[in-house]
Order: C-alpha cells, then sequence, then structure tokens
C-alpha cells in the first residue's frame, strides 16, 4: 500500500544556486550526491523521515516540469522569516479554504513550492470536503 511520498523530482540548471535555495531558505540538508563519471549531477533533498526532493541538472529545457510541491511546516510565521532574512520572495500567509495555512514562493529554476501549516480543523487530517472559493 501507498505510505507517503517519497520524493518529487526536479529538473533544474544550476546544482548550486538550487541549492543554496533549498539549504538556506528552506533549512533542507542534502542526504546523498549523485555523482556520474567523477561529476555530480544531482542530489537528494532531505524534507523530513522518509519524504525527499530529488534533483537532477537537466538540459536547459527540461527544468520545472511539475506544477508544484508542497511542503508541510509547524511554524509557518517562522518559516517566512526565514525565506525573507534568505534574501528570496515569498507570500504572505493566507488561511485555505481546507482550513490549512498556505504561502507560495519559487525557487530559482520556476518551481512554485507551496508552504502548508495544518491546524485542528485541516481537512488533511479531518477529512471531508473542500468548498473552493479561487
Amino acid at each position: 500500500m501507498i505510505k507517503r511520498l517519497a520524493h518529487v523530482c526536479l529538473y533544474i540548471n544550476d546544482l548550486d544556486a538550487t541549492e543554496a535555495f533549498y539549504r538556506d531558505a528552506l533549512g533542507l540538508e542534502i542526504q546523498f550526491d549523485f555523482i556520474r563519471n567523477d561529476a555530480p549531477f544531482g542530489y537528494y533533498l532531505k524534507v523530513g523521515n522518509t519524504s525527499f526532493i530529488e534533483v537532477f541538472k537537466g538540459d536547459p529545457g527540461t527544468p520545472g516540469n511539475i506544477n508544484h510541491l508542497c511542503l508541510e511546516c509547524d511554524d509557518m510565521d517562522a518559516v517566512i522569516q526565514k525565506i525573507r532574512d534568505a534574501g528570496h520572495e515569498v507570500s504572505d500567509k493566507i488561511y485555505g479554504d481546507d482550513f490549512a495555512y498556505q504561502c507560495w514562493l519559487t525557487d530559482p529554476n520556476g518551481v512554485r513550492i507551496e508552504l502548508h501549516e495544518y491546524t485542528d480543523k485541516s481537512l488533511q487530517h479531518t477529512g471531508g470536503t473542500c468548498y473552493a472559493k479561487w
């Protein structure tokens, strides 16, 4: 059976800029690197427990082949401040129709990232129906 998201794979243009963004703005660490012909070409970023973002250097025409990835956080205000302190833009937090707080940012490759902070009423915990107003 399916347990959880294992990873999301991103094809990117700049390994160093991407690592700096996910490390400095979001606080993620590299779990392991991918090396081919004695040269780095990717890495796994640890999101928590056994969830990862898999990153590979790709052709300039291939980056951003996903709509967005969503990361759960436990203190959105602190995360927003950390992202802004690292010099990146992030939206203000809003309370979504799913009863979770959310904000949005974009990585250096154009990949959109949604951050969620769940509440006791969040449909991600309670189930039910989300009546979207957007």
